[in-house]
């Protein structure tokens, strides 16, 4: 599989080989679903909370006595059938988090990129260096990209200070994540996805590494 590399004027300049063991592997639809939810799932606060009745304040006093007035027999006004009162099974703050295991991260963003790659919606670019952290010099870059206006997740080697200023105000068009960070969300999240040259041997090291270690194993015994 092979990749187009851009200049930061957005001239095309070559074609770079990829490896294919991470970027033309089988993409696993239903494991990135499952991913994808289980990091949104991380994602929540659950924060959400809501009193039951014997948290609502008041309603100490029986409104009325049991028998003799005709109506229905009451206990309190904090009562769930009452406008004002508690509220019955409602939210209550809790943990959304999903475990995942460290194979199946892995596999899902080899999945990730290597969809990207077979949709056409992969590019490589040369180091982005910003002289100063103003939005307006980045967008220079993102323009000259052939990215057709789309959302779009770009991975860096390093986040410089000044990279990471100048992206603060366009996170909803460009996100810029290191190689060392991204997950297979932040693939998913984005129709196009950028990789800086230079960022390809992080994320062949972070994908390949535990590979390398079990073949080394293997030898040894």
């Amino acid at each position: 599989m092979k990749a187009p590399l851009y200049s930061l004027k957005g001239v095309k300049t070559e074609d770079v080989e990829l490896n294919d063991a991470i970027y033309n592997a089988r993409v696993n639809e239903r494991l990135l679903e499952l991913i994808k939810n289980a990091y949104a799932a991380n994602l929540r606060r659950g924060t959400a909370s809501t009193k039951g009745r014997a948290e609502v304040r008041g309603g100490g006093k029986k409104p009325w006595k049991q028998k003799g007035t005709g109506r229905a027999r009451a206990s309190s006004i904090r009562s769930p059938l009452w406008r004002g009162g508690g509220t019955v099974f409602g939210p209550k703050p809790r943990s959304y988090f999903v475990a995942l295991p460290s194979t199946m991260r892995r596999s899902a963003l080899i999945s990730a990129l290597s969809k990207k790659v077979s949709l056409n919606k992969l590019l490589l670019v040369e180091e982005i260096a910003l002289k100063d952290s103003k939005t307006k010099g980045l967008m220079v870059v993102v323009n000259a990209l052939p990215l057709e206006k789309k959302k779009t997740l770009c991975v860096v080697k390093n986040l410089e200070p000044n990279l990471e200023r100048a992206s603060n105000n366009i996170k909803g068009f460009v996100e810029f994540r290191k190689a060392s960070d991204v997950n297979a969300y932040h693939v998913i999240q984005r129709e196009r996805l950028i990789i800086e040259i230079d960022a390809l041997p992080v994320l062949e090291e972070r994908l390949t590494a535990k590979r390398s270690r079990k073949k080394i194993a293997e030898e040894g015994a």
